[in-house]
């Protein structure tokens, strides 16, 4: 009788079958991130038993006596603008142009997700060789073409190296992007293109008109990844520059990691970690209202 009662209440069927997954983000997810907000308010190197509690202490050091933290801050901000326009640009380029009925189209659809599967230190090593600017790929080419005077130290002039490792980044990123958006384009009525194009509209009117209102939700979920994604940078410029060179590619995790990590400042690295996650939450949670009141109004 138990086992029909359970199988007949919906609710209960749902709170069983969530309820793994609820306790494993629960683990792996709330109670770290609830760790570092409290340990946001502690001095502790990770090595001492006891915890000094100091309040907003770290907070206003890192606000008010951490000029490296607003470098960071503008360089996160800088990225982030950067990732929220090139990457799904050039992804939905790709995605539109594999969605063609041309020849080895599935091929090339693995060629540009390739880069996405490979681990990001392993990206910036790769690109780290490719900008050397002695025996580097970028090096070798501007000299062949008789451009020596464009060879530089792509990661080592602190005017471009930020941009140097978002062209890394870039390349790594476009494919996931041109996947989600083929997924989208999947999903646009065949008939509307039909009957647009026997109405005489070309294919820019077709994909303003067409295509694009129909990839409003794949477009959200592109964008809010993007985001977040640029947001948490660290992994391909920890291995590109290391923030570097003076701190002219440091990013706010790399930053939060290197306090805690490298000065064994937990406190104040957890500080960072927390304003980090409040900026990632103010610039998302608008942003994801915002479209959905827009696709209210529209249906």
């Amino acid at each position: 009788m138990a086992a029909r009662a359970i199988g007949s209440n919906m609710r209960i069927q749902a709170l069983l079958l969530l309820g793994p997954a609820l306790v494993i983000y629960v683990v792996f997810a709330v109670f770290p991130m609830l760790d570092v907000i409290w340990l946001s308010f502690f001095k502790w190197n990770g090595l001492d038993p006891v915890k000094v509690y100091v309040g907003a202490s770290n907070y206003v050091d890192v606000f008010t006596k951490d000029p490296v933290f607003w470098v960071a801050f503008r360089n996160t901000m800088i990225w982030t603008a950067l990732s929220v326009v090139i990457p799904p640009m050039i992804g939905l380029g790709l995605a539109l142009g594999l969605n063609q009925p041309i020849f080895g189209r599935n091929t090339l659809r693995a060629i540009y997700y390739l880069p996405v599967i490979i681990a990001p230190i392993a990206v910036a090593t790769m690109w780290r060789w490719m900008y050397d600017p002695f025996f580097g790929l970028f090096g070798q080419i501007l000299t062949s073409l008789g451009l020596q005077s464009w060879v530089m130290d792509w990661l080592g002039n602190r005017d471009i190296a930020l941009y140097s490792a978002f062209g890394a980044y870039v390349w790594q990123s476009v494919g996931f992007s041109m996947v989600l958006f083929l997924a989208g384009l999947q999903g646009v009525n065949r008939s509307l293109v039909e009957a647009a194009r026997i109405d005489g509209a070309g294919r820019w009117s077709i994909f303003r008109y067409v295509t694009l209102p129909a990839l409003r939700t794949t477009l959200t979920i592109v964008l809010v990844l993007a985001i977040i994604n640029s947001l948490k940078a660290f992994d391909i410029v920890y291995g590109l520059t290391g923030g570097g060179p003076a701190q002219s590619t440091q990013m706010l995790a790399l930053w939060a990691f290197t306090q805690s990590m490298q000065i064994f400042d937990f406190g104040r690295g957890s500080a960072i970690s927390v304003v980090l996650l409040g900026v990632t939450l103010a610039v998302v949670i608008p942003y994801m209202r915002w479209t959905q009141k827009r696709e209210e109004t529209t249906e």
